[in-house]
């Protein structure tokens, strides 16, 4: 007679507290794990994992999925890289609170920030909510392949509270700041895990516009942060430029995230750390700055993507170097197989090739530029190239101009083919700076977006690259062992927002696990997919060697194909105010 629901035998067992692996046996009962290593009782379900590994399930702490969870009940494809949690809301992007009539101002800073287009948004999302707690109350009716947690977010914070003047930036009163604060501390009332802030030049809305929260006061941003306080917990995560160009002790925006911590009321700060070429020691410095912040007491944690982050060119995304250019309008809303007929032509490709990138956004336009940089990315991925492999290094050795080159190489596989430009953490060509960043006591492995960049963007899949080239797979510099990758997966993200009841494999936690087949781990290259509301298209990334997938005692993947089960819920924390008031802190609990 079966004891158990589940029972996983035999497993190399990695339970996220970066303690050595261990063969054991894992039991699992209704949502909750039972037992760990020794377990003599049967389930009426057995998985054999002799061979494999048996993880706590990932926590994603920094996507963008507010509007898909309106329309899909599967969060791909960060769900199909082990991940069980995600927190969305960041970057100060997202889609409450909101009045009736303006959604359209909305939607013009998701499209233009997180790629997301006007005709996907219009058909996904229903706007049946105008009130933060009200769109919990809707998405509380989901049901996905993961659980969720939300952030409210400052751009629809300004627009709710600023209307038409949030979207030309104008500063916000006293008055207005006071209702910010209130709003946020609404929405932790009602379970948000805390609110996101930007400050940088490269959110823009589709018509080249700094979105509306970027050239914010500081006393606005610190009025975010006063909401925690008032609603009694939550994380404060920012988006900083740090325009400090010699960043030190005197460093005002850093001082912002210290002065945020504060007036929080002692809540964790969680910042996005990267190496950009125009400040090449930037982030080491940010990490010092960091340090010596949290020795003062404060919690201050940099969120760290563990590899470049960069764009997607190709005929079938939403950008490539030439798209911009004047010529390209004439076929930019062409069938696949008509742009690649055009662009073979020669006197098309010589002309497309003989003009500059126009586009209200410089960003943009700088981005089509720097087309040397980048790279043809392959199946399976390979985001760690030399430079020789570059564009620019491939067409010095063959005497070919860059462009030219890039030209033939996007209408190679009849269009569908892409290449890759990194544009941060990949200074040197190398992931050393990388190692060190991601090692660092005071960060958080991150920075996924998934939800968000559909057409430019595929960054979801970091799981599996931490696993397959930072633990097994790198030859060019210093890895990570399994069990601190497990952990910085697991245990560290789910810290960081006060998930107490994940992301360690012991008897109590929440029954999420990956069944990990380590030696047959892949990661595959990035490819267009359109199944989004409007017939809209996006990039998803697939993975080999991912046995199983488990979220609340139910097995949601099996090698990487759905079940159909969808056991994902909202996540809303409880914050004790009187806790908070006595102690300087708060507890969170889940429920």
């Amino acid at each position: 007679m079966a004891q158990h629901d589940l029972v996983i035998r035999n497993g190399t067992i990695i339970d996220g507290s970066g303690a050595p692996p261990f063969v054991g046996h894992v039991a699992i009962d209704g949502d909750t794990i039972t037992a760990v290593g020794a377990v003599y009782g049967l389930g009426r379900e057995e998985i054999d994992a002799t061979g494999l590994v048996v993880t706590p399930g990932f926590v994603d702490v920094h996507t963008h999925y507010d509007a898909q969870v309106t329309w899909d009940e599967r969060m791909t494809p960060t769900s199909q890289h082990g991940v069980t949690t995600v927190v969305m809301g960041n970057c100060a992007v997202g889609i409450a609170p909101c009045r009736p009539g303006d959604q359209s101002l909305l939607t013009t800073v998701i499209e233009g920030v997180e790629d997301i287009p006007e005709a996907v948004i219009t058909a996904g999302v229903p706007w049946a909510w105008e009130t933060f707690p009200e769109y919990l109350d809707f998405i509380e009716t989901r049901r996905t392949d993961v659980d969720f947690a939300a952030l409210i977010a400052h751009a629809p914070i300004r627009v709710y509270v600023m209307g038409e003047r949030a979207a030309r930036r104008e500063l916000s009163t006293q008055s207005e700041q006071e209702e910010m604060t209130r709003l946020v501390a609404e929405a932790v009332r009602a379970g948000a895990v805390g609110v996101s802030s930007s400050r940088t030049s490269a959110h823009r809305t589709t018509v080249g516009e700094l979105a509306p929260a970027e050239t914010s006061t500081e006393a606005e941003v610190i009025a975010l942060a006063r909401g925690l306080k008032v609603g009694g917990g939550g994380v404060f995560e920012i988006n900083v430029e740090f325009a400090d160009a010699h960043i030190g002790e005197d460093s005002a925006d850093f001082d912002l995230l210290k002065r945020a911590a504060k007036v929080s009321g002692g809540r964790p700060v969680h910042y996005l750390l990267m190496e950009y070429a125009r400040q090449p020691t930037l982030w080491r410095s940010l990490l010092e700055l960091t340090g010596k912040a949290n020795t003062e007491g404060l919690s201050i944690k940099a969120q760290v993507m563990p590899r470049a982050q960069g764009i997607l060119w190709g005929l079938t995304a939403s950008y490539h170097p030439f798209s911009l250019n004047p010529s390209y309008a004439e076929i930019a809303n062409a069938p696949l197989a008509e742009k690649v007929k055009r662009m073979r032509d020669p006197a098309m490709k010589a002309q497309l090739l003989a003009e500059e990138p126009a586009h209200a956004s410089p960003v943009l336009v700088r981005t089509a530029k720097a087309l040397g940089d980048a790279y043809v990315l392959g199946d399976p991925a390979d985001y760690e190239q030399p430079r020789e492999r570059s564009l620019a290094g491939r067409a010095a050795a063959t005497g070919i101009d860059p462009a030219s080159l890039a030209y033939d190489l996007l209408l190679e596989d009849e269009g569908r083919a892409l290449l890759y430009l990194p544009s941060t953490n990949y200074l040197e060509s190398n992931y050393d700076n990388v190692y060190e960043m991601i090692t660092d006591p005071n960060a958080i492995v991150s920075l996924g977006d998934g939800g968000a960049h559909y057409g430019m963007i595929c960054d979801s899949s970091y799981s599996t690259y931490l696993l397959t080239h930072w633990v097994r797979d790198r030859t060019r510099g210093e890895r990570v062992s399994l069990p601190w990758a497990i952990k910085a997966l697991t245990s560290v993200p789910a810290e960081g927002f006060g998930f107490t009841d994940r992301g360690l494999l012991t008897p109590g936690r929440k029954a999420d696990l990956n069944i990990i087949d380590m030696n047959a781990l892949t990661l595959r290259g990035p490819e267009i997919v359109s199944d989004l509301p409007g017939g809209g298209s996006r990039f998803i990334q697939r993975a080999k060697g991912y046995r199983a997938t488990i979220v609340s005692g139910q097995i949601t993947y099996r090698d990487g194909e759905p079940t159909g089960a969808l056991p994902g819920r909202l996540v809303r924390v409880r914050h004790d105010s009187a806790l908070a008031a006595a102690m300087g802190d708060s507890e969170m609990a889940l429920r």
